[in-house]
C-alpha cells in the first residue's frame, strides 16, 4: 500500500512550509514515527515524522516552499524492511566521519600561516604591531626569520599573499524571512520611539544572596532576574493600561490580563514563548515557566501556540554583554522591554558617591498608541519596583512571597 504523506498544519493562518531538510534519502527504510523532515513555517521549525514505516520516495527537494495538505513524500507500507538493514536514523549514527582532504596548495598556506617565529623576529613583529600569521616564513618548515621580520611591512588592507579568501551563499530560512520581513514592517509601520533609565540593582542582589539557596532547594529552580523583571512588568502594565494595548485598525484593543513574551535564544535562532496571565504567577511560577519554555525552544519542542499571543515583550541583551540597546516592537504588540548587562558603576546616594550594580533599561513603544507620559511614566514604575521590590513586589515579606 502506498501512503501520501502531506504537510500537516503548524497552527492557524500557516499556509505553507518549506523544507529545510530532510533526514532521510529517496528510497530509505523508515521506521513509523522517525523524524524524515525537518520544516520551516515563518514562525517555528518543526519537525516532521514518517506516519507509518515502508520505504520512502521523496516528492519535494529541500528549499521548496509546498502548501499545507500537499504531499511531500509517498511510504510503501507493504515494503519489508532490508534484512540486515538499519534504519536511515541508525546508519547516520553508525557511518564514521571522513575527514576532508584539502588540496595541497590550501595545506602549503596553511603551513605558511602556522609557521613560527624566532624570538628576534617576534620582537620586531611586535614592534610594527604585526602578527606571524600576517607573513610567509623562508626558513626551514615556514619559519619565520629576523630578516623576514625586518622586510615585513604592515598591511594597508590588501589580501595577503596566499591567503584563503572565501564566502558561501545560503538560502535565508523561510523563519528568518519572516522576522526579517516582520522587523522592516516594524520600523515602517509604527511611530517606535526608545525612552531609558536606569535601575540599581543592589536589592535584588541582596534578596537573592539572602534566598536563592533555600529557593532552589524548596521549588528545584533558581532565583534569577527574570520572576523580578516580570513582576515589575506586570504591576507596571497595571498602572498603565495603554503599555498592554495594541491598534488594530481604527481601534484600540486593551487586555485586562498580562501575558509576557520573552525573547529566549533557540537553535534556529530567536524564539518568543509567552508566560500565560503572568499576573497570577508567584516569583517560583515566573522562574518554573522561563526554565520550561527556555528548554523546550534550546530542543526546538516548542510549538506555534505557546509563541502566539503575548501582551508585552522582555529581551535581555545581557546576557551576550550588550550595555544598550534600542529593542525592536514584537508585533502586534505597541512595546518591549530591554534589560542590559549589569556592570558596577559610581553613582550619588544621599550626596555621596558609591559602587552600585546598575543596569540601563530600554523601553521601545509605538507612539501612536503610548504617549510619552505614559511610557516614561510606565519605566520609572519598573524602575522603582526592581529598587525597592520587598515593598512593591511582595508585599513587605520576601520570605513568604519566596515560599510560595
Amino acid at each position: 500500500m502506498i501512503l501520501e504523506m502531506k504537510v500537516p498544519s503548524p497552527g492557524e493562518s500557516i499556509t505553507e512550509v518549506e523544507i529545510a531538510t530532510w533526514l532521510v534519502e529517496d528510497g530509505d527504510y523508515v521506521e513509523k514515527d522517525q523524524a524524515i523532515a525537518e520544516v520551516d513555517s515563518d514562525k517555528a521549525t518543526l519537525e516532521l515524522p514518517a506516519e507509518d514505516s515502508g520505504i520512502i520516495t521523496l516528492k519535494a527537494e529541500e528549499g521548496d516552499a509546498v502548501a499545507v495538505g500537499a504531499v511531500v513524500c509517498h511510504i510503501d507500507t507493504s515494503a519489508k524492511k532490508p534484512e540486515g538493514a538499519s534504519s536511515s536514523k541508525e546508519a547516520i549514527k553508525e557511518e564514521p566521519v571522513k575527514k576532508e582532504e584539502k588540496p595541497a596548495e590550501i595545506k602549503k598556506q596553511e603551513t605558511y600561516a602556522s609557521g613560527t617565529a624566532s624570538p628576534a623576529a617576534k620582537k620586531i613583529l611586535a614592534e610594527k604591531g604585526m602578527t606571524a600569521s600576517s607573513i610567509k616564513g623562508t626558513g626551514k618548515d615556514g619559519r619565520i626569520t629576523k630578516d623576514d621580520a625586518v622586510n615585513a611591512t604592515p598591511s594597508m588592507g590588501s589580501p595577503i599573499t596566499g591567503g584563503i579568501r572565501g564566502s558561501e551563499r545560503k538560502k535565508l530560512s523561510m523563519l528568518r524571512r519572516k522576522v526579517a520581513e516582520r522587523l522592516v514592517a516594524v520600523k515602517n509601520e509604527t511611530a517606535m520611539l526608545t525612552t531609558f533609565n536606569e535601575v540599581d540593582m543592589k536589592p535584588i542582589f541582596d534578596l537573592r544572596n539572602e534566598y536563592k539557596e533555600a529557593f532552589k532547594a524548596r521549588h528545584g529552580v533558581g532565583l534569577g532576574f527574570m520572576s523580578f523583571f516580570t513582576k515589575a512588568v506586570v504591576r507596571a502594565l497595571q498602572l498603565y493600561p495603554d503599555v498592554n494595548s495594541m491598534i488594530d485598525g481604527d481601534y484600540k484593543v486593551a487586555y485586562d490580563f498580562q501575558d509576557i513574551s520573552i525573547a529566549v535564544s533557540g537553535p534556529k535562532g530567536l524564539m518568543v514563548p509567552v508566560i500565560r496571565n503572568a499576573e497570577n504567577l508567584t516569583f517560583r511560577g515566573v522562574e518554573a515557566e522561563v526554565k520550561r519554555l527556555a528548554i523546550r525552544a534550546r530542543d526546538g519542542d516548542i510549538t506555534i501556540d505557546e509563541m502566539t499571543g503575548g501582551t508585552f515583550t522582555i529581551t535581555n541583551g545581557g546576557v551576550f554583554g550588550s550595555m544598550l540597546s534600542t529593542p525592536i516592537i514584537n508585533p502586534p504588540q505597541s512595546a518591549i522591554l530591554g534589560m542590559h548587562n549589569i556592570v558596577e558603576r559610581p553613582v550619588a546616594i544621599n550626596g555621596a558617591v558609591t559602587i552600585r550594580p546598575i543596569m540601563y533599561v530600554a523601553l521601545s513603544y509605538d507612539h501612536r498608541i503610548i504617549d510619552g507620559k505614559e511610557s516614561v511614566g510606565f519605566l520609572v514604575a519598573v524602575k522603582e519596583a526592581l529598587e525597592n521590590p520587598e515593598e512593591l513586589l511582595m508585599d513587605g515579606n520576601a520570605k513568604k512571597a519566596l515560599e510560595m
